[in-house]
């Protein structure tokens, strides 16, 4: 069944408690909301993101419950984004009310324990294609390893580590891996 856009939103809209994204072919993609130890996890990452971007002040963070329509045609919700205010400070009002139209600086994906981890590197590599996106992280708390991403690099595994730079992209942002893991 194909959908418009705003057909699209207007299904999430009447489907609150599921996440759900759509692909660049517009298949849907449902997943259930995670487990209640997943959603804590999600939770510390989107707080300590949360905290360092509003000392920051640069840009804003976005919950997993944010949708972003991708250039790609592809809607998708990382569990936590963040995006320079001079880049969404060019979106319409409208567009910032509905899946914006825009790919985040930074997003963070994390793999719980029944997620497959192949569809997560996907998704990530597509992440790297859009414009604007700077850097990425896919946390396998399965296996203790942070995939970054960061667009013309090599794709770069750290086993176990106790925090995570934000680099450059993110200057001064650390991610404390303990409440993570």
């Amino acid at each position: 069944m194909q959908m418009t856009d705003d057909d699209f939103f207007e299904f999430c809209q009447v489907n609150r408690d599921l996440r759900i994204e759509r692909n660049k072919f517009g298949e849907l993609v449902i997943m259930p909301p995670t487990g209640s130890e997943t959603g804590n996890r999600e939770g510390n990452i989107f707080g300590q993101l949360w905290v360092w971007s509003e000392q920051d002040g640069t840009g804003i963070t976005f919950s997993p419950s944010a949708g972003f329509k991708l250039s790609t045609g592809a809607e998708r919700s990382p569990d936590a984004s963040w995006i320079r205010l001079e880049r969404w400070n060019t979106l319409s009002a409208e567009q910032k009310q509905r899946f914006a139209p825009i790919c985040p600086d930074f997003v963070v994906e994390l793999r719980s324990h029944s997620d497959n981890l192949k569809p997560l590197q996907e998704k990530m590599l597509e992440y790297m294609q859009e414009p604007g996106f700077q850097l990425g992280w896919l946390i396998d708390r399965k296996n203790r390893q942070v995939y970054i991403y960061r667009p013309g690099e090599e794709v770069e595994c750290l086993d176990n580590p106790t925090t995570v730079s934000g680099d450059r992209v993110l200057p001064g942002f650390v991610l404390n891996m303990s409440k993570i893991w």
